[in-house]
């Protein structure tokens, strides 16, 4: 009989722990998406699985495409596009606690894209084993996330020129607050109500809204509306769609509803605004 025995050394320096995985979802938009620039107080990081796009990175466009990891750091403005022939797939993560660099040369500190083309099947299996094991919520799933975002890291760290730099931690109220300004800016033309967004995220309804808006100085509502009204202008200025459309499509009750709204953000009516844009 033979054994061969490997002791294990604990290494000096370990991410086990440091970072916190806050949330995990997957993602397919076609070209007629427009999302609005947000920030987030963590990183995020997004793996393309398919389809041809961009990210717009404090106003610097970026093209993307299967396989590429593009990670997104903390107070780093950005949104996403699609190709409607090729619509963009991704699986983004949200990691609190966490910034990660290359020391390419002419390396951004803000953000990175890297191609995991050679190592894909590694990157999937842990990406995929998350959103099996948030959506189903067997037992012991927030652990599991957990440790396989931390072996992603790790993956990702071998693998390439990146280190990790701790981040400041955020504290409840923050990551409560970039939550709800996370669901608004991805779900502002679904009818969502006070109420609802509360019981989502497991607080009273009073402290959903003070706390929010004492983190961004506006309301959760006010911040849909301006979300609303955004979409709104791109659509106004891009396409030939009517204004009923357009209402209907961003969720105001009524033309007239969405009439009011837009005048009272842009001191005009949506025909002169989109008459406007189209002289130019």
């Amino acid at each position: 009989m033979s054994t061969n025995r490997y002791d294990f050394i604990t290494p000096e320096k370990s991410i086990h722990g440091l970072f916190k995985l806050l949330y995990v979802s997957s993602a397919k938009y076609g070209g007629d998406w427009h999302s609005t620039p947000h920030t987030h107080d963590c990183s995020e990081l997004f793996y393309v699985t398919n389809g041809l796009g961009q990210f717009n990175i404090e106003g610097k466009l970026h093209p993307v495409s299967s396989n590429d990891l593009v990670i997104v750091n903390p107070n780093v403005e950005h949104t996403e596009t699609s190709l409607n022939a090729n619509p963009l797939e991704y699986i983004v993560l949200g990691v609190e606690g966490l910034k990660l660099t290359t020391h390419a040369e002419n390396a951004d500190s803000r953000f990175c894209i890297v191609n995991f083309r050679n190592s894909k099947e590694t990157i999937l299996f842990c990406l995929q084993s998350m959103l099996k094991e948030i959506h189903a919520k067997p037992p012991g799933y927030e652990v599991i996330c957990q440790d396989l975002m931390e072996v992603l890291i790790i993956h990702l760290t071998r693998q390439t020129n990146f280190s990790t730099t701790l981040a400041p931690s955020q504290n409840k109220f923050s990551r409560l607050c970039t939550h709800i300004h996370q669901y608004i800016a991805q779900n502002f033309s679904e009818n969502l109500s006070l109420d609802t967004l509360a019981q989502m995220h497991h607080v009273s309804k009073y402290y959903m809204v003070h706390s929010f808006t004492k983190e961004y100085g506006i309301s959760p509502i006010k911040f849909q509306l301006s979300c609303r009204i955004q979409e709104s202008r791109h659509l106004l200025s891009t396409t030939d769609y009517s204004i009923a459309t357009i209402s209907r499509a961003l969720g105001f009750s009524s033309p007239s509803k969405f009439s009011q709204c837009f005048r009272s953000s842009e001191n005009m009516s949506p025909t002169q605004y989109r008459r406007q844009k189209q002289n130019k």
